[in-house]
């Protein structure tokens, strides 16, 4: 019989370079929304360089070119975080099925992510390019996600723990989840932190998209409610019933940020801490998402004597 390949790394360095990239891309995202709520965001005013002259920032542009060129730097600690996640996928033995490309997907990403905050830059933090930027952020936390659990995961069959009409409403909250983050998008599109005095605004009523901003998270919080509840009626497991308990309670959290950040003109503080509250709600719907399935390991026989690998017929003889 041939002899598995050594691994050379464990599986507790993969799992947590893994992770380091969910927590690396939330964490730019909001060192992102620090660059704009300081008014940062044309710090440096080009790109790749920071001026026409320099790839680094300069005395003459102060504490916002400090800022902005300190989250471009971020990103070679990003790229690093998901370069070391790939190699480690790769050296991994036993390989886990469809770990690569989520892993390359990370990377390929974080490159995109580097490209499109450059036309954010070069397009004067147009509202709809800033929105993309986040938005981005958001599918690469999703794939981040789903590297750190696919490597979790043994490398058997996903089975469903729940029934099928629940699992069909936890794919209509995750929709809710990502319709709400896109239309936050818009209200920051409309609102006054723009990144930079003379930036545009996406020409939208602040207050009526605020609203259906604000309805859409009703339905949110409506939909996990909902699923919590017939989770527990039907017997879920507890891992299932406890995600939908801990996306209800980030919801409500951040549901309250974002109304006193409304009623008090929002302030930076606030709605930086509101972005934060976007990923950790986008987390744990994922959470929930997958807690609806869990991945049964492959059996390979193991035989004890030889009669057990012959047929009844000839272990009788």
């Amino acid at each position: 019989m041939k002899r598995p390949d050594r691994s050379l790394v464990s599986r507790t360095l993969l799992r947590r370079l893994a992770f380091a990239n969910i927590v690396a891309n939330a964490a730019i995202v909001v060192t992102g929304g620090a660059v704009r709520l300081t008014a940062s965001g044309l710090g440096c005013p080009t790109w790749p360089r920071c001026t026409d002259e320099s790839y680094t920032t300069t005395a003459e542009m102060g504490m916002h070119g400090v800022i902005e060129f300190g989250n471009r730097l971020l990103t070679f600690v990003l790229v690093l975080i998901a370069g070391a996640t790939l190699l480690a996928v790769l050296a991994y033995r036993p390989r886990r099925r469809g770990a690569v490309p989520l892993a390359l997907a990370v990377v390929l990403g974080i490159v995109a992510q580097a490209v499109i905050g450059g036309i954010t830059v070069r397009t004067q933090l147009h509202p709809s390019i800033v929105g993309i930027h986040f938005v981005v952020s958001m599918l690469l936390l999703l794939v981040a996600y789903a590297l750190w659990r696919r490597v979790s995961e043994p490398d058997g069959r996903k089975v469903p723990v729940v029934p099928p009409a629940l699992r069909s409403l936890t794919w209509i909250t995750l929709v809710a989840s990502a319709a709400v983050i896109v239309v936050g998008v818009a209200v920051t599109g409309s609102g006054p932190h723009a990144g930079d005095a003379d930036a545009v605004r996406n020409g939208l009523d602040p207050q009526t998209i605020s609203q259906v901003h604000a309805d859409l998270v009703f339905l949110l919080v409506g939909l996990t409610v909902g699923l919590w509840l017939a989770l527990r009626a039907v017997g879920a497991p507890a891992r299932a019933v406890r995600a939908a308990l801990t996306l209800l309670l980030v919801e409500l959290g951040q549901g309250v940020i974002g109304f006193v950040q409304y009623f008090t003109n929002l302030p930076a503080l606030l709605v930086g801490l509101h972005m934060l509250g976007s990923c950790l709600v986008w987390l744990a719907n994922l959470a929930l998402l997958w807690s609806t399935h869990e991945r049964h390991p492959t059996q390979l026989p193991h035989p004890q004597n030889p009669t057990e690998t012959l047929t009844p017929a000839r272990a009788s003889r």
